[in-house]
């Protein structure tokens, strides 16, 4: 089932913040509320996002760029706003481990700044939670009654935490000054504008296998994941803050197919029609070895569900990494490995579907 069209284009008009609007989810994100009429606030500083991502949304004369760590306040810099989507935080582990206390202080500071600012002009409240505070889950598929098996002091922990931490924040600041507030644990999300060095497992093996490189897998291969297309994530965001003004729980978003690390891997060199060779490496600490959402409460609360099938995103994934390696712009990535007669040619069997 879709969304309905009612839910999917609440009131247009609306003015909408959404912080981290310059990264992967919130570029597509603002690129969607602008679609549907909306005047858009990104507020950014650059850490992941990129400003390429968004240039393009200026010439609808209904986009502002706001250059801002979210750890500082910032409800002083906008103007009264209806809607903010929370979504600054690096997602990556290599990106979010980098600097864990930083990562740690955006999940608390960073998410307690979102909610002052909503709270100054009573605005409805999206918060960008994550299939990761269910940990290394010991019950499968992951429903929102689970609460999670995860190491308060591992090397994923600011992140892991630090989401279980603002959930618990969004929910009493809520309650206590009345504001509507939307939950989103999301899963494994793909698509294009995805970093190519952001450490995460479907741009990973792309990049590889279009530079003919080995594709690395940590662990068995054995451990799963359920990966969405971000098209369908971003019809859960904008359908949750269009459903009604009564209190809705956290809810899962994410595809229900689960697919091994292995399995995907094989799929990814199939479609570029790569030479890579598959190898193993170890796993790293507290990493997952099954992930797979219970998507039956947002169904019933909004009728969403996955429309986009694994194999037609990844060609349209994989045809956006092409394009990147094809304009140059991952020279730090070695690009004289590249056999010379595929540095510049684009794999016959991808196409954007």
């Amino acid at each position: 089932m879709t969304i309905s069209a009612d839910l999917n284009a609440p009131c247009a008009g609306l003015t909408v913040v959404v912080t981290g609007g310059a990264g992967f989810l919130g570029s597509h994100l603002c690129r969607r509320l602008i679609d549907q009429g909306h005047r858009v606030i990104c507020v950014d500083n650059f850490h992941t996002g990129r400003r390429r991502n968004v240039n393009a949304l200026a010439a609808s004369g209904r986009f502002e760029l706001i250059e801002h760590d979210v750890v500082e306040p910032f409800a002083h810099k906008l103007p009264r706003f209806d809607h903010i989507y929370n979504l600054a935080c690096p997602a990556s582990p290599q990106h979010y481990q980098a600097d864990a206390v930083k990562t740690a202080l955006i999940c608390s500071v960073g998410t307690y700044n979102c909610l002052q600012a909503a709270s100054r002009h009573g605005a409805r409240v999206f918060h960008a939670s994550t299939s990761e505070i269910y940990g290394d889950p010991e019950m499968h598929p992951q429903t929102e009654s689970y609460r999670g098996n995860v190491n308060t002091i591992g090397p994923r922990s600011c992140y892991d935490e630090g989401k279980r931490f603002a959930e618990t924040l969004v929910t009493d600041f809520g309650r206590r000054h009345g504001l509507v507030t939307r939950i989103a644990r999301i899963f494994n999300t793909y698509g294009p504008q995805m970093q190519p060095d952001d450490g995460r497992v479907v741009s990973n093996f792309i990049v590889q296998a279009l530079l003919g490189r080995n594709i690395t897998i940590y662990g068995s291969g054995e451990q799963t994941r359920s990966f969405c297309y971000v098209s369908d994530l971003i019809n859960g965001f904008v359908g949750l803050m269009g459903n009604g003004d009564g209190p809705l729980a956290p809810v899962n978003l994410g595809n229900p197919v689960e697919k091994t690390v292995g399995e995907l891997a094989r799929i990814i060199v199939d479609l570029v029609g790569s030479r890579s060779r598959i190898i193993y490496k170890a796993l790293p600490v507290d990493d997952p070895r099954r992930r797979r959402p219970d998507i039956t409460q947002v169904k019933a609360a909004i009728g969403w569900s996955p429309q986009v099938e694994l194999a037609v995103g990844l060609r349209r994934t994989i045809a956006y990494f092409d394009r990147e390696l094809g304009h140059g712009r991952l020279e730090r990535m070695n690009a004289p490995s590249v056999p010379a007669d595929r540095r510049h040619a684009r794999p016959l069997l991808v196409q954007a579907a």
